[in-house]
């Protein structure tokens, strides 16, 4: 047996024994999630300008949110959606917003211009106003100003070649807005270059419309237990406010995290080095 074999070997079986040892913490992370889930918010209203000041406080042309609508619209009443947008486009060049479809995994059919998004209210709202969606069956985003992914692959979501790949090299802000818990569609991205144990990258044929033209496509994207191996959002939100690398306010209840994609895999890279299970136990 040569050297490189056996160091193959061991290395298999630390993983394994790891996978074991770190199971009940798994399930208790993804237990507790589960039940915090099931609990009534309590949200209050609060001064629109207090929101308005935390947005306008970030220098960047380029932002990626996640609004949770029912938060915002118990926070500020009125429109809520616009109350949103209208700040977001005074404060930045180019909104992102996730235009995801995970039911391509079922249909194997996706048309970029009709098939709407089924991520929240917010994401269904500004899918009619945006400029541009990329072609990902699984996970699109969807854009309005002039930011672009010109040399990213489409195909394999999650690929350090991917559009999250450069949404992490360009250190893009991440801005949740109204929601319970850290979300971040970036961390899938991060345990793809990390190589968890726990994920694997998947093919799934089907079809893929674009300007009314179809062809037949392999996307891959990730795979795994999704409810084992739940993130634990809420330690990871503490984990990183702790270390300066996000910002947490509270607003009445209303949740407003801020992190940059570059800063959030610096640090949960370092993390996972030491625990491979760090993101969800």
């Amino acid at each position: 047996m040569t050297r490189n074999s056996s160091h193959s070997r061991r290395s298999t079986a630390r993983r394994a024994i790891q996978r074991v040892t770190h199971l009940p913490e798994t399930a208790w992370s993804s237990a507790t999630h589960y039940l915090y889930k099931q609990r009534r918010r309590s949200v209050g209203p609060t001064d629109e300008t207090l929101l308005e000041t935390i947005i306008e406080g970030y220098d960047d042309d380029v932002v990626f949110v996640h609004v949770g609508l029912s938060d915002v619209n118990a926070a500020l009443g009125g429109n809520p959606y616009e109350a949103v947008v209208d700040r977001l486009d005074q404060a930045f060049e180019s909104v992102l917003v996730p235009g995801f479809t995970k039911s391509f995994r079922e249909t194997r059919r996706f048309d970029v211009d009709e098939t709407a998004p089924e991520l929240g209210a917010f994401s269904g709202l500004f899918f009619e106003e945006a400029d541009y969606r990329t072609p990902d069956p699984l996970h699109s985003i969807l854009v309005r100003g002039p930011y672009r992914f010109p040399d990213c692959t489409f195909r394999d979501t999650f690929s350090p070649a991917g559009c999250y790949g450069q949404l992490s090299a360009d250190n893009v802000l991440y801005l949740n807005i109204g929601t319970p818990w850290l979300v971040s569609t970036q961390l899938h991205y991060i345990e793809r270059i990390c190589n968890v144990p726990y994920a694997s990258t998947a093919e799934i044929e089907g079809e893929l419309r674009v300007d009314g033209s179809t062809e037949a496509i392999r996307q891959r994207n990730y795979s795994k237990n999704n409810y084992l191996y739940f993130w634990n959002r809420r330690g990871l939100r503490d984990d990183m406010v702790a270390a300066g690398v996000m910002d947490h306010y509270r607003l009445d209840g209303l949740n407003v995290m801020g992190v940059r994609a570059g800063e959030m895999e610096a640090f949960l890279a370092d993390r996972i080095e030491r625990d491979p299970y760090y993101l969800v136990r």
